[in-house]
């Protein structure tokens, strides 16, 4: 009794997708706006919104059960370190966007945040997907669905296609080789 009391306090106690999705524009926009701001910078602040790894795991899908331990760990921090290069480079170039909240939509353990993002004149819709996370993390960001395109089924999609033809270690290389080249992009 006592530790349910104590668990319901403390997810109640914690930030709701909303608030984490605004906290997480608000730091990656000031960082990324900085005069001398740096992927690394960057790096850390998305890390305590955004859960590259449960992206990773469900971008791989079944295929993530059939991996030994050794092999999800390779495959985690590459596809991690893809993930937080792309967004590093994506962020740093994009300068200061406005960002209007809208809709706050949560099933169980599971969320979505609307929102509508302002760059120069033009308007992009984007909805962040967020879960719950079981560790005192509280809500963490999973996928971005921009222009009804979602980040996380086009992984699926690209990584089904080069599973069939390349296997996993293929995948992995490709991952890999891709991950190199972007961060050579955000090395000064």
């Amino acid at each position: 009794m006592l530790v349910s009391l104590l668990t319901a306090v403390l997810l109640t106690a914690s930030p709701g997708p909303l608030e984490v999705v605004k906290e997480g524009n608000t730091n990656v926009q000031k960082v990324a706006s900085a005069k001398a701001a740096t992927a690394e910078q960057v790096y850390q602040v998305v890390e305590r919104f955004v859960d590259f790894g449960e992206l990773s795991k469900r971008a791989l899908g079944e295929t993530w059960n059939k991996l030994t331990a050794a092999q999800r760990k390779d495959f985690s921090s590459t596809m991690e370190g893809l993930l937080r290069a792309s967004y590093a480079q994506k962020a740093l170039g994009q300068g200061r966007t406005q960002v209007h909240y809208g809709k706050e939509t949560i099933e169980g353990n599971e969320a979505s945040v609307d929102t509508t993002v302002n760059v120069n004149r033009d308007k992009y819709p984007v909805n962040y997907k967020l879960y719950r996370s079981g560790d005192q993390a509280g809500w963490r960001i999973y996928d971005v669905v921009t222009d009804d395109v979602s980040l996380l089924d086009t992984y699926q999609e690209q990584f089904r296609k080069i599973l069939a033809t390349k296997g996993f270690d293929g995948l992995l290389a490709t991952l890999k080789a891709k991950r190199a080249q972007i961060e050579k992009t955000l090395i000064p």
